[in-house]
């Protein structure tokens, strides 16, 4: 068994991980160790000294030595003496906020729990179990529940907690987190990925500073501009050695993760939605529910916990018909046209990307309404006829008579002033009576939160989905959302909004993806602004980024590895020079740093010279033949971006035998050596001959040594290799 109970301690045990709890003589559970697997409880670790003005519960009396305020905590609280970052603080009927939470009961089950109107991991029932803990409040009849679902074999932990008020009165919750986690040994530092749009996922590693930091986004989305997943990893950490903890947060709301290190040099990290945009009010026998927090735990570096995180993803997050299997290689008008197309640009676009081998052809923004420009047409989703004075089911049956998908993209929460929806039902826009609301790309946010939208956009989008034979929804998202207010709550309950809105977008999300298991949807949010483990649950893939600068990609692509898989990061080839940078790289160079994701194209097929059109329907050829092994295979990061003046990845098949290998040489610089790359997750004492050479090397040599890569002439000069276990 995964989970096993015995004199109070709490062992949750993967593969190759110990996740340990007890329950200390007052009842209060304690955190004890997260990290290999000892044998042992380890507990006698927990030696702490009288720190002043700590304070001591009742119940110690004069131990002064026993203190909330340093003993490490499974989850934490506020109001009753632990001064640290909390997980939780609620206001009771009284006005106060004390929340003393001790053990009352626990169960064991077999299977994975799941979370109402949130997205979860999901398994069958032989696949995980499940631990709940149930924590009471000593003075009221509030609870919180714990729930752990652990992934055995995938080294994963799942977190969530569910807040139930037994009582007769409201309790308002002012924050609560889904992790809570205490670390009292070891020298840490953290990861997090900053950035914005066209720059999303920019990795920063720092030490844990004393006092708390933070990486967080409460612009309703989980924001381009930092992401919801960190890491924390030991000084001496690397790729393969040393010990790190990943967490991930299955949401797409605003965010809050927390570090703090305290006065005796312990950490702690909590996770969960974000505080300055959350408040909720809990009637009497009403529970509420956290969205889930994804761990895992590696003693043997990154590459091993990516890994984890990118099995957890694909097997156990991702849905639909297009989870697991090879996905079309599509071609996008966007940064080909723009708003300025009709029918027959396209299907100009369309009869090239068919001859090179391109499966499906993606109609953007400006396809609907009165859309010539971003400042009109939101949310009304008919045909512009203007544009497409066939209509739409024409020109998909035309497409689809050339051999190709057709896929449509919609931006679906959003309303423009200058259009019927609007003017018909102004009070669906977010905006706060009395006040001018804030515009962004000239454009309103609709009220999610409001059953009437979501039934609204479900029936326009479903009717288009059922009317015509579109393969492939492209789900845009262009703005922060501010002015939170909406006409279906009361006035002391305004801030429940923003949480009530992702409710409302999980809701619709689930509502047409499960009509329509077919439809490969993508998300996209200018972007990357909504890159996370809740919407892949809907979404298989996301559009990485708005920046489809290959040399910028690379970095780009460099963050978002650390927890998301391969096959969810959309990527393309777009033109040169590159609309976002004005840089000029090579067709090669673009179509192996976009092969390192759901694979496309973005640019006027027919502009490329003849040359460029046959390197096209080699890269679709050769992206089709090792796109199982890029979407399953075992992904190293063999160079750092930010460090190495390269960029460079591989990929290992489940069986071992085939490793694609792949980069980007930065810049050329005369009368050197040429660069090394040393590989990694090849087995040392096998052999492995370089594809098109009689080069044979063993797996020692190329991971100690490294293989010798092209001396490269000019800037951004892309590589590939392949090997084979011989």
């Amino acid at each position: 068994m995964a989970i096993t109970v015995k004199d109070k301690i709490f062992n949750l045990e993967t593969e190759n991980t110990l996740y340990q709890m007890k329950v200390d003589r007052f009842g209060v559970l304690n955190h004890l160790w997260y990290g290999e697997k000892t044998d042992c409880c380890m507990d006698y670790l927990l030696d702490y000294p009288d720190a002043g003005f700590s304070g001591n519960i009742y119940e110690a009396e004069n131990e002064r030595t026993y203190s909330l305020n340093t003993l490490p905590q499974e989850y934490s609280t506020s109001g009753v003496g632990d001064f640290r970052i909390s997980a939780i603080s609620v206001t009771h009927e009284d006005g106060s906020n004390a929340l003393d939470l001790r053990v009352r009961e626990y169960q064991i089950k077999k299977g994975k729990y799941e979370i109402p109107g949130l997205p979860a991991v999901y398994a069958k029932e032989d696949e995980a179990e499940t631990l709940e803990i149930t924590l009471k409040d000593t003075a009221t009849e509030a609870e919180v529940i714990l729930k752990y679902g652990v992934f055995e074999k995938e080294d994963v932990i799942t977190r969530s907690v569910v807040v139930k008020n037994s009582g007769k009165t409201p309790i308002v919750i002012n924050k609560v987190h889904s992790m809570c986690l205490d670390i009292p040994y070891g020298d840490w530092e953290w990861m997090h990925f900053y950035g914005r749009h066209t720059m999303e996922r920019q990795a920063e590693r720092v030490p844990v500073l004393h006092g708390i930091s933070e990486s967080s986004s409460s612009r309703g989305t989980s924001s381009h501009h930092q992401n919801p997943a960190v890491l924390l990893c030991e000084k001496d950490c690397t790729e393969t050695n040393g010990h790190c903890i990943g967490a991930a947060l299955m949401y797409s709301g605003g965010f809050q993760a927390q570090v703090e290190k305290d006065q005796l040099e312990q950490v702690r990290l909590v996770m969960g939605i974000h505080p300055d945009t959350f408040e909720w009010t809990l009637e009497a026998g009403e529970a509420f529910y956290t969205p889930e927090v994804i761990l895992s735990c590696s003693t043997t570096g990154f590459a091993k916990l990516s890994q984890n995180f990118h099995h957890i993803i694909r097997n156990h997050v991702c849905r639909g018909t297009y989870q697991l299997s090879s996905r079309p290689v599509l071609i996008n008008n966007w940064e080909a046209t723009y708003f300025d197309f009709n029918e027959e640009k396209i299907l100009n676009i369309a009869r090239q990307a068919s001859k090179l081998g391109i499966d499906m052809m993606v109609l953007d923004d400006g396809w609907f309404g009165k859309r010539d420009d971003d400042c009109s047409g939101l949310g009304d989703w008919f045909v512009n006829e203007k544009k497409l004075n066939g209509g739409l089911k024409a020109l998909v049956e035309k497409i689809n008579a050339m051999g190709m998908k057709f896929g449509l993209w919609f931006e679906p929460e959003m309303v423009s002033e200058d259009s019927d929806l609007y003017r018909n039902h102004p009070d669906w826009a977010i905006q706060i009576p009395g006040r001018k609301p804030m515009r962004s790309r000239y454009q309103l946010v609709l009220d999610m939160s409001n059953p009437e939208v979501v039934d609204y956009l479900y029936g326009v989008m479903s009717a288009i989905l059922r009317e015509n034979h579109i393969e492939y929804v492209k789900w845009d998202m262009n703005r922060s959302i501010s002015d939170w207010y909406t006409a279906t709550l009361s006035r002391g309950r305004q801030m429940e909004m923003p949480h009530r809105y992702v409710l409302g977008l999980y809701e619709l999300l689930e509502k047409l993806t499960s009509e329509f298991p077919d439809v490969l949807f993508e998300g996209c949010s200018g972007g990357g602004g909504r890159f996370d483990a809740g919407m892949m649950y809907y979404c298989p893939q996301i559009w990485c980024s708005d920046d489809t600068d290959a040399h910028e990609r690379t970095f780009i692509q460099y963050g978002t590895s650390f927890f998301y898989p391969t096959s969810t990061v959309g990527s393309h080839v777009s033109a040169v020079p590159n609309h976002q940078t004005g840089r000029i790289t090579s067709i090669e160079t673009r179509g192996v740093v976009a092969m390192a994701g759901s694979f496309g194209y973005e640019l006027d097929l027919n502009q490329l010279s003849e040359e460029e059109k046959a390197v096209v329907a080699k890269q679709v050829t050769h992206y089709k033949e090792y796109q199982s092994l890029i979407y399953n295979g075992d992904y190293y990061r063999l160079a750092n971006p930010f460090e190495d003046g390269m960029s460079a990845w591989s990929w290992i098949s489940e069986d071992k035998k085939t490793i694609l290998v792949q980069g980007v040489l930065f810049r050329a610089k005369p009368n050197v050596l040429r660069k090394t790359l040393r590989l990694m997750g090849l087995e040392a004492k096998k052999n492995y001959k370089i594809a098109g050479t009689e080069e044979v090397y063993t797996g020692v040599a190329l991971m100690s040594g490294g293989v010798l890569l092209q001396r490269a002439v000019g800037d951004d000069v892309s590589f590939e290799i392949v090997l084979e276990e011989i």
